[in-house]
């Protein structure tokens, strides 16, 4: 008639031994257990001292205590984490200084003269936040989130050209040479008629070559630096850097993207990101940042229609594709994989959900399928394949030639995740697509849909589980990413939304993001608010959080400036 809690085995240790080592040790290690708020804080937030919660979930005498037990210890790993969040924020604020470089109406007219286009109202609204920001003499930290396609690459050069018309440099960071060399090719087209110089620095840049253009950026003579974590090396040393533009950073970890910034006056950082990200991670990963979102697709732009093709299906699609290359238009074919074999180094690039009945060594993979696309299925055609294991120039050469309309059919892998850009390809071909999570489907079906006709995504593959019915079933719904992204969120929980490793996001034990959601709040409120009144703890009643916080983050304490 009493409750006993569950615990779950452990190497050699079995649920009813680990029960009895816990009942045996609590008594004498309760009196042990430091407090970490004050009394009247606790009556405030309704929770009990940390002995009480502590003894009440391992000694509950009835249901009660174990809700009042529960929510004090969630509350408490929220509340740490979000105040190691908002020391983040107050120490960017306030200990980093950086140039302020004002907008007025001379250089705002001559930016947009460089756009052929109007901007779009979501895209004004953003740069006036931006340039809020870059006015201040403290780094701006901003987080720029729009869908695939919104046009958050125009906002990113805006505030370039703000930082060159004060005579500063800019550094422009891509995940991949792919999508570096995407950003200089759409930068290059804007700068067409303008005196900006701006260069591209890739690995094929080496020897003399290379030297000049490290001594060109030294000196000064570039003020926009587009690349990848190639601008991080050692001997590229910039004049006057004062922005840095970062595309898709969860592909960098922390230390590197801190790397670029440990410099005597900050440089104003602008991070952007096509994966839309759940309002309860943007107050979690992202709360040291502030956050502007592109909510609108620029017009002209038709939603991308898409649909589950099962294996029956397959015939009906391939006539379908034939028409439209026929009438001149392009094509992805996306594969999981590389080759057919157990080892494969560019499944990493991938998120596996394992519904495949034989294993990852049955997957349909690029390198065979391409031969059959080629010589069995689509001879008329020219088809070319992308893959992570080429060389950059082969990979460079196969974009060239797909941009050229050389090559009717693409065969790739999800090296095309991010930043290609060709309007002419209408059709996504998303093979195996039930091994793919929802944020990287949406990722890959937004490279289609950026010319003015109709484009189709086709799902092909057999969903085993309910979770793969359900992702599929979510993709032929909608096209709104920040719905994608909070089902997502909601399949496959935060710490693998990201990734734990790239965000520090901590391994929560008893929260969970979306269920506690009222609490995160309050210990976001609570928690900025003391990382406002005592921003280094130092006050007395503050030693003990701040014993935690370093134990629970260690050396990452450090790393207070970086988003």
């Amino acid at each position: 008639g009493h409750a006993t809690p569950v615990y779950p085995a452990s190497g050699d240790l079995n649920s009813p031994s680990i029960a009895r080592a816990v009942h045996q040790s609590l008594d004498s290690l309760l009196p042990s257990v430091p407090e970490r708020y004050r009394e009247d804080y606790r009556k405030k937030c309704q929770i009990l001292s940390r002995r009480e919660a502590l003894e009440w979930i391992h000694r509950p005498a009835n249901q009660e205590q174990i809700d009042q037990a529960r929510r004090t210890l969630i509350y408490d790993e929220l509340f740490l984490m979000e105040l190691g969040v908002g020391l983040k924020r107050e120490h960017a604020r306030h200990t980093l200084h950086s140039v302020p470089m004002k907008v007025d109406e001379i250089l705002d007219k001559r930016i947009r003269r460089l756009f052929p286009f109007d901007l779009t109202d979501d895209q004004n609204k953003v740069i006036t936040e931006v340039c809020a920001d870059m006015a201040r003499p403290r780094p701006m930290n901003r987080l720029l989130q729009g869908d695939v396609g919104s046009g958050k690459t125009v906002v990113a050069l805006y505030a370039a050209l703000l930082a060159v018309g004060h005579h500063k440099q800019v550094a422009i960071m891509a995940p991949t040479e792919i999508l570096a060399e995407q950003h200089f090719l759409a930068i290059d087209k804007f700068l067409i008629d303008s005196k900006v110089k701006h260069v591209l620095i890739k690995g094929g840049i080496t020897g003399k070559q290379r030297a000049e253009v490290l001594q060109q950026i030294k000196e000064g003579e570039f003020g926009i630096i587009v690349g990848t974590q190639a601008l991080l090396q050692k001997d590229l040393e910039f004049k006057d850097l004062a922005l840095v533009v970062v595309d898709e950073q969860h592909k960098f970890g922390v230390r590197q993207r801190q790397t670029i910034r440990s410099k005597e006056l900050a440089p104003h950082y602008l991070v952007m990101t096509a994966t839309p990200i759940p309002r309860t991670l943007a107050m979690t990963v992202f709360g040291d940042l502030d956050i502007s979102t592109i909510n609108h697709l620029p017009p002209g732009r038709s939603p991308i229609k898409t649909h589950w093709v099962k294996p029956e299906k397959l015939t009906g699609a391939y006539g379908f594709i034939r028409e439209h290359v026929n009438q001149g238009e392009q094509v992805y074919f996306v594969y999981p994989r590389v080759a057919e074999s157990e080892k494969d180094p560019e499944n990493e690039e991938t998120i596996f959900d394992g519904d495949s009945p034989g294993g990852n060594g049955q997957l349909k993979a690029a390198i065979t399928e391409y031969e059959k696309l080629k010589n069995d299925i689509f001879p008329e055609f020219t088809v070319g394949l992308l893959h992570g294991q080429m060389d950059a120039q082969q990979k460079q050469q196969t974009m060239d030639d797909f941009r050229r309309h050389k090559i009717d059919i693409l065969v790739a892998t999800v090296v095309i995740e991010v930043g290609v850009d060709v309007p002419n390809a209408t059709i996504m071909v998303i093979e195996h697509a039930e091994q793919f999570g929802l944020a990287q489907l949406h990722q890959l079906r937004g490279r289609i849909g950026r010319g003015k006709k109709q484009s189709f995504c086709f799902l092909f593959g057999e969903a085993k589980t309910e979770e793969a019915v359900r992702r599929l079933e979510m993709m032929v719904k909608s096209n709104d990413g920040f719905r994608i992204a909070e089902e997502d969120l909601a399949i496959r929980g935060p710490g693998e939304f990201f990734g734990t490793s790239q965000h520090g996001l901590p391994d929560l034990k008893i929260a969970n993001l979306i269920r506690d959601i009222d609490l995160l709040r309050m210990a976001q409120r609570e928690a900025f608010a003391l990382a406002k009144q005592d921003p280094r703890l130092k006050a007395k009643e503050n030693q003990q959080l701040r014993k935690e916080l370093i134990k629970q983050f260690g050396k990452d304490m450090l790393l207070v400036d970086v988003g």
